[in-house]
């Protein structure tokens, strides 16, 4: 599930392009509240002008990620389905140590169901993909830093 959506983020999302719309954003908002602070109204003006673009920019970031978000929902929605007449109530990893609501109190091992494992197994895969991807949680991209 995180590889898919992680997937469609790169191919409708286009986190490259988004970071540099995030950028643009950013500074025409520093812009905006720079020129209420000092009341100056040519650059008030400049903005207006601008105004028109970064409400296009914001609707084709909104686009994207409702795409994205519709998408990976859908198949989340489907894959649920299918494991859940499958395995949701039976016990698919066991766990060396009790974990309230999350583990059975059958003493070690403890028995943990397929939703509990599913979410840590999700939780921790999802942040190593992202990784290898370079995304960050959001839309746009991570800084890489090299040594």
């Amino acid at each position: 599930m995180s590889l898919s959506s992680i997937l469609l983020r790169l191919k409708f999302a286009h986190p490259q392009e988004y970071a540099k719309f995030q950028q643009e954003i950013r500074s025409w908002n520093a812009d905006r509240e720079r020129a209420k602070k000092t009341n100056d109204k040519k650059l008030n003006a400049q903005l207006k002008k601008q105004e028109k673009r970064i409400s296009q920019i914001q609707n084709k970031m909104m686009k994207g990620q409702l795409i994205n978000m519709v998408v990976t929902f859908a198949l989340f929605i489907v894959v649920w389905q299918i494991l859940g007449s499958y395995i949701l109530n039976k016990t698919v990893a066991y766990s060396p140590f009790f974990f309230p609501y999350v583990t059975t109190e059958n003493g070690p091992p403890y028995e943990m169901p397929f939703f509990f494992w599913y979410f840590i197994c999700s939780f921790f895969s999802s942040t190593l993909l992202q990784r290898v991807f370079g995304m960050s949680v959001g839309m746009g991209l991570q800084p890489q830093t090299t040594k």
